[in-house]
């Protein structure tokens, strides 16, 4: 049973916003300068926090201390240990970088009282932990990408029409909603019947769902570059008309690495400009992780827990 709290405010100075690129300018100190982290990306969690727990042990990735991680999105629902698994990446500090995906924000609507839960649901040990409203906003702070040189994390991808400023500028606008005071209210504007063409000119209710839309259910596009979220997604079973958004000809971004998940039925996908890292851990497939810089490959197994949507 989900309780209500007393709302206490972000404090603003905790709040990122979307990351801007990192400066690659050479220095006069470049020879001296220790070399930068290693990056993981780390597929669709979706509450297996055992599974979480399993592939950060891994020697590749616990035997290196400085490493920093980044989260695809759909931290949370479908699997047994939402709660668990958010404080699992909180504990990882600044070395964790995550994008909301659909599945965090029905949490969120849920919380919110907007969206009724669903018997696929498996919030309850989220909304029940005495700490739920430190969770939920540490959650509702999370951004919908990041950018950092040559790679962009987003949880669906980026909409084909967009290129990574314009992206930016429109993630932005869901974000500051998200980490107002009053975002249960906004969350009414934010979830609901989305548009599926882009037109900057969409007034404002569609043009925050469609921006959500883009960044967290995104899988097919028409050639004109309209979503089709009912269309199958399956390899080999997608309409005719129809194309994975990292397909469209000419779409912008396609000079950027887009690392992203939710696509369980599609699995791992690596190519120079298109990364998916959903393998369907929640539902009996591996957790992935990704090291960006040589394009290695960790997985742990995962017994089947749920159908994720």
């Amino acid at each position: 049973m989900l309780r209500r709290r007393v709302r206490q405010p972000i404090r603003r100075h905790s709040i990122t916003p979307a990351t801007a690129f990192a400066d690659d300018s050479p220095s006069a100190d470049d020879a001296t300068e220790a070399p930068r982290p290693a990056i993981w990306a780390i597929g669709d969690v979706h509450g297996c926090c055992q599974s979480l727990d399993a592939l950060l042990a891994s020697p590749e990735i616990a035997g290196d201390p400085n490493c920093r991680f980044w989260f695809v999105g759909d931290l949370v629902n479908r699997g047994p240990s939402n709660a668990e698994t958010l404080r699992r990446v909180m504990s990882l500090g600044d070395r964790a970088t995550v994008v909301l995906g659909n599945h965090d924000l029905r949490a969120l609507g849920v919380a919110a009282g907007c969206l009724r839960p669903d018997a696929r649901d498996t919030l309850s040990d989220l909304f029940d932990a005495p700490d739920a409203d430190v969770l939920l906003d540490w959650l509702r702070a999370q951004p919908l990408i990041h950018v950092q040189d040559r790679h962009v994390l987003a949880h669906a991808g980026l909409y084909p029409g967009w290129d990574v400023l314009q992206a930016m500028a429109h993630a932005g606008e869901v974000e500051a909603m998200l980490r107002d005071n009053d975002w249960r209210r906004h969350m009414r504007t934010l979830l609901g019947a989305a548009p599926l063409a882009w037109n900057a000119k969409l007034e404002t209710q569609l043009r925050l769902r469609f921006i959500v839309s883009a960044f967290t259910r995104m899988r097919l596009c028409t050639r004109n570059g309209a979503l089709a979220p009912g269309a199958k997604s399956a390899p080999g079973r997608w309409p005719r008309e129809t194309l994975p958004w990292y397909n469209l000809p000419r779409r912008a971004g396609a000079d950027k690495t887009i690392v992203f998940g939710h696509w369980a039925t599609l699995g791992l996908l690596v190519r120079s400009d298109a990364v998916c890292l959903d393998t369907g851990c929640v539902t009996g497939g591996p957790l992935t992780a990704y090291r960006l810089s040589d394009r290695k490959l960790v997985q742990v197994a995962r017994e089947a827990l749920a159908q994720v949507a």
